[in-house]
């Protein structure tokens, strides 16, 4: 083992019929109990010789033969085994030693114990397993090629520095590459190799793993759409060297723990790389200079990504020097010259593999020769490329380590551990924090709820009210029409309510719905509270007095409606569907009252809806009530654990109150919900930001640019399909033509013409999709992309708070960023922060670079309306409505450029505007449409609007004001009650002036009328 010979076995005859050797040989060695020797035992296997005698001369002396070689790795006995039992295969050394094989591969039989496992259960746990892979370089320096079928006279060495302990190291040491002509690709799959090779027979140097395919994303450099051609172009073209060696080594728990420290210290680990003709000893002690001495900085940073155990990537070679190994990987000395790493090169050359003859160059000199020749024709190159190595003269200029530079080397290196430094939390450990924050609410009983089983009730107690009173009528009266005839309305009602009274019907159904009145205000209306302020009081009736009028007019509807039948169930979903739409209508116009009971309306009729107590908190976001929004956020994840959008208002409210513990509980939970969301990854990120976790904050940058990169190729691949389908539809449609239309002589001038245009469509057609991978966003458009949907996320949602550090961090990030989204996202934050004239510069700044986006132009009209700049406002409507597709806010917008051509008094115009918002209809349409109706004097129609408005809201003060107006108009004095817009605070005194005045006019009327009839009279 590693060059030491551990036992000898007696000479045995092999058995000429069953081909059998039986050695039944034992030995034992006792290594030391150190770290040390346990990454020897991960990385050098046991080897056994088998030789044969061929003749003992008389004097003693034994002429042998080494048939071939076994290997065994002892890899196993590292994670706790105690018995190893194998069949290795025996390997010929050289070709003439087949001869003595069998055609059968031979093999031999070994087993291993040991007393007592290498490790114990608690060092086991602790340590870890450190793979380490160089695969191959590519692009190297012209120098290197060689001339058509001679070896290399040079020696292709790799190494870098890991830790063993708490306060050791040890080096990697890649020994054995070989230098390969370009012409094909390497092939994947293809079989890893030991190190330290020199002691192995060929047939030993592979390793039971393999090369996997290459990831579809790698972690290193050169991964961009850019250096796509030149990877492929070196891969397959250029010359490379090859290493394809995996070393693994050992590192106790002090050793990963120092790992840990110094990825956190230094993410870049150096991996240096050398050319050399003679030995690395030799090499230290003649010349300290290294030749063609290269460094690749890898950054293995993302192992201390939660749950992340491997990276494998490019890595470009650049010249070494001391001054950038120090700023960049916190280290002063060379691997290649230490004297541990020159002590392991010397034994290890001084040493071959038994049996195996060391070949000698004799094309050495020739070839360092060239390589100087070489490195003075590449001295003009640095002096013309590489000013700044001329810039510090004390800076050692490494001139074949320039090279490199100038051929674009890059090496491909792969690390892996056996268990991640930081473990990932699982799904269930987080649904588990979450509960623990949040326990879960039990799910509501199928069936009615307990305000809807309240409106119920009131309505079956108006039936049984009903039934009472006609019992009474009929007892009263019974077929007797003549006395009923006899009888006034007023007599006929006292004499009811005497019945009811004196047979004691009117108490029980008194008392009866006393209970039913008092269920709808505990159940439906939240009331549980006594009043404390008289006018709230007094409000809170008057909107209990118009609710139970409502239900009960739909429960009378209910009893003399022939259609009993009607699906409740479809209008409840009806009506939740416009409550929903009502509720961000008056939440858009800033009637947050409104909107808050239109949510809790919501809330009570679905309870286990999460949606619906997510959008409340979202209003109380707005309104500024965070613990109310809180409440909201908490009650929806109560309700269903998993409600994505929830646990990130969660989350971010706990960034705002600086709970980063549960803010990250509840992002974190967010993330491990399928599908995975760009902007729940990101608020991780920004979390981790703040909290100073650099590496944390970007690796969940990089998933979500990731999710994001795959959302936006993914859809530009059903885009191109679409394309092309309808390019395909496009061309049959033209043969069909072409066959419809009479034949042209094939020789006419026309027919040598339209082949080359059609020629020339189809280009400009199959361009773009030649150019599919370009559809890949860059990284700076990911960057910004990321941020853009966050910020949209949190802006919908109200949290300026976090939308701003968002905005800021979208501001600095180093890839740049859209120019146009940010302003435009800067504009929605200034608009809700109430800086309005901000917000309209951001937009005029923004419509510069892009003036076709019609949600930027009825933003700024949002921004000159709320200032009351009302020119300026609908001209920015207007154009927002001239593109194809309407602003995403577009109800709103009609909404006021209605109500901007209403103040204008141009009433056509917003009579057609409000007639285009009826799509949706809304107590808002149906009010500014009967308004212009009324201004243009449709009253008729005005009417119906009004009343379509008044079903749909019925404590508008505005509607009844114009219902008035209206009565008034046509002559309904008796109707024209306006004490409903008194009632409901009508805000307006223009319209109570107007309805004065025109009662006035009517009276004045009437008074003349009245004068006119007695003066005729007289006369």
């Amino acid at each position: 083992m590693d060059g030491v010979i551990l036992g000898e076995s007696d000479k045995k005859h092999a058995n000429p019929v069953d081909h059998v050797v039986d050695y039944d040989f034992t030995c034992s060695f006792n290594p030391p109990n150190d770290p040390q020797t346990f990454t020897d035992i991960a990385q050098k296997p046991i080897t056994f010789t088998v030789i044969e005698i061929l003749h003992e001369g008389k004097k003693g002396e034994i002429k042998t033969a080494v048939l071939g070689q076994a290997v065994l790795d002892l890899f196993p006995l590292l994670e706790g085994q105690c018995s190893l039992s194998f069949r290795v295969p025996v390997n010929p050394g050289i070709k003439e030693s087949r001869h003595g094989f069998s055609r059968k591969q031979p093999t031999l039989d070994v087993c291993i114990n040991v007393l007592a496992p290498l490790l114990s259960e608690a060092e086991l746990s602790a340590c870890t397993f450190l793979k380490v892979a160089v695969e191959t370089a590519y692009s190297v320096p012209e120098s290197w090629t060689l001339p058509l079928g001679s070896p290399s006279p040079f020696t292709y060495i790799a190494g870098m520095e890991v830790p063993l302990t708490a306060d050791q190291d040890q080096v990697l040491m890649f020994y054995e590459g070989q230098l390969k002509a370009g012409g094909q690709r390497e092939a994947k799959g293809r079989q890893r190799k030991r190190p330290h090779q020199a002691l192995l027979v060929p047939g030993n140097h592979f390793i039971r793993t393999f090369f996997q395919q290459e990831p579809r994303l790698e972690d290193g450099e050169l991964t961009g759409l850019e250096d796509r051609s030149f990877r492929n172009e070196a891969e397959i073209t250029k010359n490379r060297v090859s290493w394809d060696t995996e070393v693994q080594c050992f590192l106790d728990a002090g050793g990963a723990s120092r790992l840990q420290h110094k990825i956190t210290e230094s993410r870049l680990w150096p991996v240096e790389i050398m050319r050399t003709s003679v030995p690395l000893a030799k090499l230290s002690e003649d010349n300290p200079e290294i030749p063609f001495h290269g460094m690749a900085f890898v950054d293995i940073g993302r192992l201390l990504y939660p749950g992340v155990s491997h990276i494998r990537g490019a890595y470009t070679v650049q010249p070494f020097q001391e001054t950038e190994l120090l700023n960049k990987a916190k280290r002063r000395v060379s691997v290649l010259k230490e004297p541990k790493a020159a002590a392991i090169q010397a034994r290890v050359r001084a040493t071959s593999a038994a049996g195996i003859p060391k070949k000698a160059w004799k094309n050495s000199d020739g070839g360092s020769k060239g390589a100087k020749e070489q490195a003075k024709k590449s001295k003009q190159y640095t002096a013309d490329d590489s000013p700044e190595c001329l810039s510090n003269p004390d800076t050692p200029v490494n001139v074949e380590g320039n090279m490199y530079l100038q051929a674009r080397t890059y090496v491909i290196i792969e690390i892996s551990l056996n268990r991640p430094l930081v473990p990932k939390t699982s799904n269930e450990e987080l649904a588990r924090r979450v509960k623990a924050l949040i326990p879960p609410r039990p799910k509501h009983i199928a069936g009615p709820s307990r305000a809807e089983r309240a409106v119920l009730d009131f309505h079956t107690q108006v039936g049984n009210t009903m039934a009472a009173v006609s019992e009474q009528f009929v007892e009263l009266f019974g077929e007797n029409s003549k006395l009923r005839e006899s009888l006034s309305e007023e007599q006929l009602l006292a004499e009811v309510m005497g019945g009811l009274n004196v047979s004691g019907r009117y108490f029980t159904f008194k008392e009866e719905m006393k209970r039913a009145v008092v269920r709808i205000v505990r159940d439906k209306m939240q009331r549980k509270k006594p009043f404390t302020d008289p006018q709230e009081q007094k409000e809170f009736v008057s909107k209990l007095y118009v609710y139970l009028v409502d239900e009960m007019h739909v429960a009378l509807n209910k009893i003399y409606s022939s259609d009993e039948t009607e699906d409740s169930t479809d209008e409840m979903k009806l009506e939740s569907s416009q409550l929903k739409r009502f509720a961000k209508e008056a939440q858009s116009i800033g009637n947050y009252q409104q909107a808050a009971q239109y949510y809790q309306e919501l809330v009570v009729r679905h309870p286990d809806e999460p949606l619906h107590k997510f959008e409340w908190g979202s209003l109380h976001m707005l309104m500024g009530d965070y613990m109310k929004a809180k409440e909201c956020y908490h009650d929806a994840v109560s309700t269903q654990q998993t409600h994505k959008p929830s646990l990130m208002m969660c989350g971010v409210l706990a960034m705002m109150f600086e709970n980063y513990k549960e803010a990250q509980t509840f992002l974190e939970r967010a993330t491990s919900i399928d599908p995975p969301s760009v902007e729940a990854w990101t608020l991780l990120g920004l979390l981790h930001l703040t909290m100073n976790e650099t590496i944390l904050s970007e690796r969940a940058f990089m998933e979500a640019k990731l999710l994001l990169g795959e959302d936006e190729a993914h859809h530009k691949t059903n885009v191109d399909n679409k394309e092309k389908h309808s390019e395909d539809n496009i061309k049959d449609v033209n043969v069909q033509q072409d066959e419809q239309e009479t034949d042209i002589p094939p020789q006419s001038p026309t027919s040598d013409q339209d082949p080359e245009l059609s020629d020339q469509d189809t280009e400009e057609h199959r361009e773009p999709s030649s150019h599919s991978d370009s559809s890949w966003p860059t990284p700076a458009e990911l960057t910004s992309a990321i941020y853009t949907n966050t910020v949209q996320f949190l802006l919908q949602n109200n949290a300026l708070q976090i939308a701003e550090y968002a905005l800021s961090q979208e501001l600095l990030c180093s890839e740049g960023g859209y120019i146009v989204g940010y302003l435009f996202n800067l504009a929605q934050l200034q608009l809700l922060k109430g800086d309005y004239s901000s917000a309209a510069s951001s937009l005029k700044e923004a419509l510069l670079y892009r003036n076709q986006n019609p949600d930027a132009w009825a933003l700024k009209g949002h921004c000159y309306y709320l200032q009351g700049i009302f020119t300026e406002a609908r001209e920015s409507y207007e154009w927002s409505l001239k593109f194809p597709h309407p602003p995403s806010d577009s109800h709103i917008t009609l909404l006021r450029l209605g109500s901007i051509y209403f103040r204008e008094k141009k009433f056509e115009r917003a009579k057609e505007v409000f007639l285009q918002a009826c799509e949706l209809p809304s107590s808002l349409t149906w009010l500014g449409l009967g308004k212009a109706c009324y201004r243009v004097g449709e009253l008729g129609v005005a009417e119906e609007y009004l009343a379509a408005a008044t079903v749909l809201n019925s404590m508008n003060a505005e509607v009844w004001a114009y219902l008035s107006l209206i009565s008034l108009k046509s002559g309904r004095l008796e109707e024209a009650d306006q004490h409903n817009a008194i009632r409901f605070n009508l805000q307006e005194s223009s319209l109570l002036n107007e309805i004065s005045e025109l009662k006035d006019q009517i009276r004045m009327s009437k008074l003349a009328s009245c004068f006119q009839t007695s003066a005729e009279a007289k006369i």
